[in-house]
C-alpha cells in the first residue's frame, strides 16, 4: 500500500493503517434498517443456543435482497483499514475547516460525519446514486444528502478509471450501473465534440 500517494500518515498508528480493506461506499447499516429482519428479526433466525437475533447477520441469513445488497460490487471499494474503522456508518458531509488527521490526506472524520478526498468525492455521489436507482425504497440517499451528492457529482466528473472499473463489474457482476455508463458515454461525446474538425 503506498501511503505517499496522497500523504496518508496514520493517526493511532494502528495495524490496520497497513491494510487494505473492502469498504462499502454506501454502509450496510444505512440501507440494513430498512429490512424488517434486521429490525425485527425472522423466525430462521435462531442461534444453537434458541436465542433469537436481528441485525445484520439476521438480514444476511434471511433476505435474498440484503445478501445481494450488501455484495454488490458496485458499493464496495479498496480503502484504508485504519480509515474504514474510523469512518464505521457515518453518512457523507461536507466539514469545512476540520484539521486534517491523517497528513496530508484530505480525508476528514468528525462528529459522526466522514468527507473523502475531493478526488473521490463524485465517485461516492455516483455510487451512493446507483444504489438508489438499483434498489429504490431502501432510504439510501435522504432529502438533505441529495443536494450534497449533485454537488460532488458535478464538482468531480466521472474518469477514465471509473468508466473502466464500471465495465469490469459490469462483465462479472452481470448488471450495468446507469448512473456510471450513462457519465461515462457523455464524457466521450464531449470528448469527441471537443476534437478539432479538418475541412
Amino acid at each position: 500500500m503506498d501511503h505517499t500517494s496522497c500523504g496518508y500518515q496514520s493517526k493511532s498508528g494502528s495495524h490496520r493503517a497497513t491494510k487494505v480493506e473492502w469498504e462499502h461506499v454506501v454502509p450496510a447499516d444505512a440501507f440494513g434498517q430498512s429490512f424488517k429482519e434486521w429490525r425485527d428479526g425472522d423466525p430462521t433466525c435462531v442461534n444453537r443456543k434458541g436465542e433469537s437475533f436481528k441485525g445484520r447477520n439476521c438480514a444476511r441469513k434471511a433476505s435474498s435482497l440484503f445478501r445481494l445488497m450488501e455484495a454488490d460490487i458496485y458499493n464496495l471499494y479498496p480503502a484504508i483499514g485504519e480509515i474504514n474503522n474510523l469512518r464505521s456508518n457515518y453518512s457523507m458531509a461536507d466539514l469545512p475547516g476540520e484539521p486534517r488527521e491523517f497528513g496530508q490526506c484530505d480525508v476528514e472524520i468528525h462528529d459522526g460525519k466522514f468527507e473523502p478526498r475531493p478526488e473521490i468525492r463524485g465517485d461516492i455521489a455516483r455510487t451512493y446514486f446507483y444504489m438508489d436507482a438499483a434498489y429504490p425504497g431502501r432510504g439510501i440517499i435522504s432529502r438533505k444528502n441529495r443536494p450534497l451528492f449533485e454537488a460532488w457529482d458535478r464538482q468531480d466528473p466521472v474518469d477514465a478509471w471509473e468508466c473502466e472499473r464500471a465495465a469490469l463489474v459490469a462483465e462479472f457482476q452481470g448488471n450495468v450501473n446507469t448512473i456510471v455508463a450513462t457519465a461515462c458515454e457523455n464524457r466521450v461525446k464531449g470528448a469527441v465534440s471537443r476534437e478539432p474538425h479538418h475541412d
